[in-house]
């Protein structure tokens, strides 16, 4: 088991985690608000953790951007940001924790090596070892079946060997993974739900199969449905999305809550940010949301 050293006794606690990447979008302003609104509902705690792991996608400036921007519309996170690139040291331990087990191995598959197994690593390596290049690290994933309730999605189950293969923790580059790291984080950081967007439910069954792994608690999961753009694809960064203007919060932030779900009348009505988050907290119904939300997953729903 990894150390746990940071993790508190509050009740609940909750987290927003984005990537340096550029401007927030209104994609993004949903995912955080529905974390926000969801920690205040609760008399929870809110958390901001900068995931900036990938050096060669960031952009300078864009994490104080979107702190900053954040803030403009009410939201500041209960505790001191965590900065992932500060965070090596403990990824690395849960990765030698998980080689030691035999959980982790070396490989110097290409994309095009695993282009012959529909994309998956499954078991044995198609590439011979090559002193001379960094492998990757990837997760040895058994054929087990991995299934969870989530708060809006419902019931969901995949098939970890089938569905996903020997997923990457370290990236040739010596970067590591977004799906080891944010396992690590959120439990040190003592994370008892994970509110996010569905983008992100596929990835759920592996990190709940390292947390198990590793021997580190299983949050609560809840993935908000995705503001899509008029091509019906999900609003990105690498989309060229509008940033939302912190100069100008509220068209912004009353459009968020229209989308999470809040009555229309209570978002055009009151006339600060302040007091709109201080109507839209114990307005924000999540079993309501979940009812009318209507996701467009890729995993399978129903009995495990």
């Amino acid at each position: 088991m990894i150390n746990l050293d940071m993790a508190t006794g509050c009740d609940y606690r909750g987290r927003f985690a984005p990537s340096p990447t550029g401007a927030l979008h209104f994609g993004s302003l949903v995912a955080a608000l529905g974390s926000w609104l969801r920690a205040r509902s609760q008399g929870g705690r809110w958390l901001l953790r900068i995931e900036d792991l990938d050096p060669p996608r960031e952009i300078a400036g864009a994490a104080a951007g979107q702190i900053a921007t954040l803030a403009a519309f009410g939201m500041e996170s209960d505790e001191a940001v965590v900065w992932q690139h500060t965070r090596g040291e403990a990824y690395a331990a849960a990765l030698a924790a998980l080689s030691a087990r035999g959980l982790a191995f070396p490989c110097w598959c290409s994309r095009s090596d695993l282009a012959r197994s529909d994309g998956l690593h499954r078991g044995a390596c198609l590439a011979a070892p090559d002193p001379a290049r960094t492998p990757a690290w990837r997760a040895r994933v058994p054929a087990a079946t991995i299934a969870f309730d989530d708060g809006v999605a419902g019931r969901c189950v995949q098939q970890l060997q089938d569905e996903v293969g020997d997923f990457v923790l370290r990236r040739v580059e010596g970067y590591f993974a977004y799906q080891l790291a944010v396992v690590v984080d959120d439990a040190w950081q003592g994370v008892s739900e994970v509110v996010r967007g569905a983008d992100l439910l596929d990835s759920t069954p592996r990190q709940i199969w390292l947390q198990r792994e590793l021997g580190l608690p299983t949050p609560a999961y809840v993935h908000l449905p995705l503001a899509l753009g008029p091509d019906g694809r999900k609003l990105s960064k690498q989309d060229r999305a509008l940033p939302v203007d912190a100069a100008e919060p509220l068209p912004a932030l009353r459009a968020a809550l229209r989308f999470l779900g809040l009555p229309p009348a209570l978002c055009a009505s009151a006339g600060s940010v302040a007091a709109l988050l201080r109507a839209a907290v114990p307005a924000f119904d999540l079993a309501a949301l979940a009812h009318a939300a209507k996701t467009n997953v890729q995993l399978h729903h129903g009995n495990a």
